[in-house]
């Protein structure tokens, strides 16, 4: 493909870009509020202008070149600078406002969040939010994530920056009927004999560090990688589980689940704000983990963590 001298253009690259997180050219017209065409004729003097393929096109798929997931990267980058550049020069009177993207584990999504989410909005007319529910620790830079929520014990060092909002606590729960049929549990050694319910991400053991006792590994007689499925296995009287006091909160204030060996809870968990970088942190991005972590019990120790070395998507994530 011939290259010009053509310097690419900043609605040519954001049309590119909404191409790719949307994997559709209709999409990305609807997102931008232009035609079809024009998103077509972005993406293709944006090629001309850089003398390579970046996406493949069917009649049915979109799919990115590895020149065009190279580009994307920076050309995320270089939009977002863009737009926080204008916010820094509009200053605070500026409506916050824009495209969300955002990566959240799932049970944190549906149990915590959803409930709260319409405060936000609310507050927030002008953010367009795009969620993704996931468990697994994305790339946000290459995936094209504003940001990312991760609830872990720690998080290992990174070339990203993560923010505590809060914290939560994982609490040792059964429903009665459970209780009723199951041998006693007078502490943590005695979960050997129970059924109990993990959660998962992989096939390996799985420690619960309950307070007064060696970390517990166990396979479970039945291992989920969502917790709000583990919920119903719960009411069904199949065991017991540790899980996230968000999860059960209401189970347990109905008496449809009772916290056990209270005085056993593992050290709480941290709810983290991921981002890029801290250098320009976009007005909607600081928004959306203020809110967050004004509704969650405040962490202890320092409000932000930032390392060298692998990124904190290859961190295990914490059920």
């Amino acid at each position: 493909m011939p290259m010009s001298t053509k310097r690419p253009g900043l609605p040519a690259m954001q049309a590119f870009r909404r191409v790719v997180e949307l994997q559709s050219f209709g999409a990305a017209a609807r997102s931008l509020e232009i035609t079809g065409g024009a998103v077509s004729k972005l993406v293709a003097q944006l090629e001309h202008d850089l003398g390579v393929r970046l996406l493949h096109r069917t009649t049915r798929s979109v799919s990115v070149s590895a020149e065009g997931q190279a580009f994307y990267r920076d050309a995320v980058r270089i939009l977002d600078e863009v737009d926080a550049a204008a916010e820094a020069v509009r200053g605070g009177a500026a409506v916050v406002g824009g495209r969300l993207r955002v990566s959240l584990p799932t049970s944190f999504a549906l149990a915590w969040l959803a409930a709260r989410l319409p405060a936000f909005m609310r507050a927030h007319p002008h953010i367009e939010l795009d969620l993704a529910l996931n468990d697994r620790y994305v790339d946000i830079v290459h995936e094209g994530f504003d940001c990312a929520i991760r609830i872990a014990t720690a998080l290992p060092d990174s070339t990203l920056v993560a923010r505590r909002l809060g914290v939560v606590q994982r609490v040792l729960v059964a429903a009665p009927s459970y209780l009723d049929a199951a041998p006693p549990l007078a502490g943590p050694r005695d979960l050997d004999m129970h059924a109990c319910l993990v959660y998962s991400q992989d096939g390996g053991p799985v420690e619960w560090p309950l307070k007064g006792a060696p970390p517990l590994r166990t396979r479970g007689c039945c291992r989920v990688d969502n917790s709000i499925m583990l919920r119903e296995m719960l009411l069904a009287g199949l065991g017991l589980t540790l899980t996230p006091d968000f999860v059960v909160g209401d189970l347990l204030a109905s008496g449809r689940l009772v916290e056990l060996l209270p005085a056993c809870r593992p050290p709480p968990q941290v709810v983290f704000g991921v981002v890029a970088s801290t250098r320009h942190v976009p007005r909607k991005v600081a928004a959306f983990l203020d809110f967050i972590g004004g509704h969650l019990q405040p962490p202890h120790g320092s409000t932000s963590t930032s390392g060298r070395g692998k990124r904190a998507r290859d961190a295990k994530p914490a059920g």
